[in-house]
């Protein structure tokens, strides 16, 4: 049981399993209670009255049905929670009051909902630190690890420099660290002379020595006599990796030996290395023993302290402006990837446009012939003009038959008519159940002969119009497609999607290539998925790229979609499946690294595609799976989970 507490009370269940999850970064030292009714809430408060625990935070949501607002502004009548920090919670009702109440000190924070990813959390941490501020403050360390720990530390600093400011500080300020170590080490070492060494606090160590343990409890504090200590952090793959070194008159262990916190970092000699090994009891008896020894080692812990802040907010601040840094090389990498594979597809796509632009300046010079004869023609009646107009809009509308059906149609003709020709004509024209001009056609009248010319011209007509309707929208599809690609991603918010649609987008982009192949494409029943559409689409186009250029324009292509289930998580894959040269085993795991490439001498490759495509599935809490057998296929598996609409996955 912690000594405070916080309460957190809403109806809405949804809204506080929400706020709970986010308050649960505080449970290491305030225990967590929440509430969806007010007698449930003053039922809490009894409960730790009774406990004796101390309320630090109340958070209530407000609205027309639960007046959160007056709950939180009942607790100033009640001596145990008087001292609480309160939050409202508002969805705009009733303003003006919550303001009013606000502005009067009766509330410390409102938010308005809805509330962004982590605003709770953010504005819990901030009224804790208060209340720390101002009902703990012999325990502003203690907290340092879940509240704001600049404030905290800032604050204690300042406290302890104001406790000790009469006699204490003195002028020990004057000295500087190297004279005020000398002083602490010359005072311990006349203390041991005087009284003896009976716990042999010094000692002398050889190199790799092992002080202190990261993680571990550690009830000691070491003055360097002589020689070098380093500190050491683990990182995320649990590497030790050394953040300071210490020499003569510094202090290891100073910050657990304070708190009583397990040890923040390993301690090892770097050389042999002389110390004073204090414990808590040898501490107090040196401490008690002279007057001076006491402010002397204050100054010395405070400026160990002030000094260990500085290289953290150093550091910090390096940290940030690398991270600035890699993320504008990260962007601009981005970009050049971007921009070259776009370079590569334009060549493909230039030529693909060929043919539907040739097509469409043949139907236009056909038009003109053929619109010229039509106008020319006076003598025209209603009855074949009306026909024409017919033969005009079949022509438009319908796709043309296959040779197979145009030939086994026109010889079902010819008993008829005795002419392969005018039967072809007639089928193509789809006039091959007029039977009366059919009749008179077979007589090979020049009436008959010069109307299906006429009508002739008529489909002529429609069928230009159809093929320049057909060829205009590819040259849209595709440039729709290639404007998409090459839009910017930098301001892309996530939102529900269809994936295939982007998908179809990269397969056009991709369609020059693709014809040389035998592709297979597969699309599930896949519901929106909450993603960057841009961002994906630079996914399926490395992806797609890569598989044809494993397979040098030649074998199979498939692409399909499934929805799978993978640890109780519904996802969409996406795979990628060539027949191509396939990838070496000894090298799979490395195919995502930055850098690398498995391209041969002489093709285009950065080494950053893979690597980036891993990272913006990553960012859509993904991941893509490989799976390949050299000089038989190569399978790249797309992993996107599947939320329900509403829910947060932040």
């Amino acid at each position: 049981m912690n000594r405070y507490a916080l309460l957190y009370l809403d109806s809405n269940p949804l809204s506080l399993e929400q706020g709970r999850h986010e308050l649960s970064a505080f449970t290491e030292h305030f225990d967590i209670f929440s509430a969806d009714s007010l007698d449930e809430a003053e039922q809490a408060i009894a409960f730790l009255k009774q406990k004796e625990q101390t309320m630090a935070l109340v958070i209530a949501a407000h609205h027309r049905e639960f007046d959160g607002a007056n709950f939180l502004i009942s607790l100033d009548k009640n001596p145990h929670t008087e001292q609480a920090r309160k939050i409202l919670i508002s969805d705009s009702v009733d303003i003006a009051v919550i303001l009013n109440a606000v502005n009067e000190g009766r509330l410390d924070h409102c938010l308005t909902k809805p509330l962004q990813p982590k605003q709770l959390h953010l504005s819990a941490k901030k009224e804790l630190t208060q209340f720390v501020l101002r009902y703990a403050k012999d325990e502003l360390v203690r907290y340092c690890n879940v509240l704001e720990q600049d404030k905290l530390l800032k604050a204690h600093v300042e406290q302890q420099v104001q406790r000790y400011h009469a006699g204490f500080i003195h002028d020990y300020h004057r000295l500087s660290d190297n004279e005020l170590a000398e002083r602490c080490v010359t005072a311990l070492s006349d203390f041991f002379d005087q009284k003896g060494d009976e716990t042999r606090a010094r000692r002398q160590y050889s190199a790799n020595h092992l002080l202190t343990e990261e993680g571990t409890p550690n009830h000691f504090l070491w003055f360097i006599t002589q020689g070098q200590v380093a500190l050491y952090k683990r990182d995320d793959q649990n590497q030790l990796r050394e953040v300071v070194r210490h020499n003569k008159g510094n202090i290891v262990g100073g910050m657990s030996f304070v708190t009583g916190e397990p040890s923040f970092s390993t301690a090892l000699t770097l050389s042999p290395t002389e110390v004073i090994k204090l414990d808590r009891s040898t501490f107090a008896k040196v401490m008690q023993s002279d007057s001076n020894l006491l402010p002397i080692f204050t100054n010395l812990l405070l400026r160990h302290f002030n000094r260990r802040l500085q290289r953290s907010i150093t550091t910090k601040l390096d940290l940030q402006k690398t991270l600035e840094s890699l993320e504008s090389a990260h962007q601009q990498l981005v970009e050049k990837e971007k921009m070259a594979m776009l370079g590569q597809l334009v060549a493909g796509v230039a030529h693909e446009l060929n043919n539907p632009v040739a097509a469409t300046l043949r139907s236009i010079d056909l038009l003109s012939t053929q619109i010229d004869a039509l106008m020319c023609e006076d003598e025209q009646s209603d009855a074949t003009r009306q026909v024409g107009i017919q033969c005009m809009q079949h022509a438009s509308e319908s796709k043309p038959l296959s040779t197979l059906e145009l030939r086994s149609r026109a010889q079902k003709l010819l008993p008829r008519l005795n002419n392969p020709n005018q039967a072809r004509k007639l089928v193509a024209l789809g006039l091959d159940d007029q039977t009366d001009f059919i009749a008179r056609l077979s007589k090979q009248t020049p009436h008959a002969t010069e109307q299906l010319k006429t009508w002739d011209s008529y489909h002529q007509v429609g069928s230009a119009l159809r093929t320049i309707k057909v060829c205009s929208q590819r040259i849209a599809d595709m440039v729709k497609s290639l404007k998409s690609y090459a839009r910017s991603e930098d301001e892309e918010g996530m939102r529900e999607a269809n994936i295939h649609e982007g998908l179809q987008d990269t397969l056009l982009i991709f369609e020059n290539r693709l014809k040389r192949l035998t592709v297979h494409i597969d699309y599930a029943d896949l519901p929106l998925i909450r993603c960057q559409p841009l961002a994906l689409q630079q996914v399926w186009t490395n992806l797609i790229s890569n598989a044809l250029d494993a397979m040098n324009n030649q074998g199979e292509f498939r692409l399909y979609t499934q929805r799978r289930e993978h640890l109780g998580q519904d996802y969409a894959t996406v795979v990628f499946h060539d027949s191509g040269c396939g990838i070496p085993a000894p090298i799979q795991h490395a195919i995502f690294d930055l850098n690398f490439t498995t391209k041969r001498e002489g093709n285009f490759g950065l080494g950053i595609g893979l690597s980036i495509c891993q990272q913006i599935v990553h960012s859509h809490h993904g991941w893509i799976d490989v799976q390949s057998e050299e000089g038989q296929y190569t399978q790249m598996t797309v992993w996107l989970p599947i939320f329900e609409q509403g829910a947060n996955h932040e």
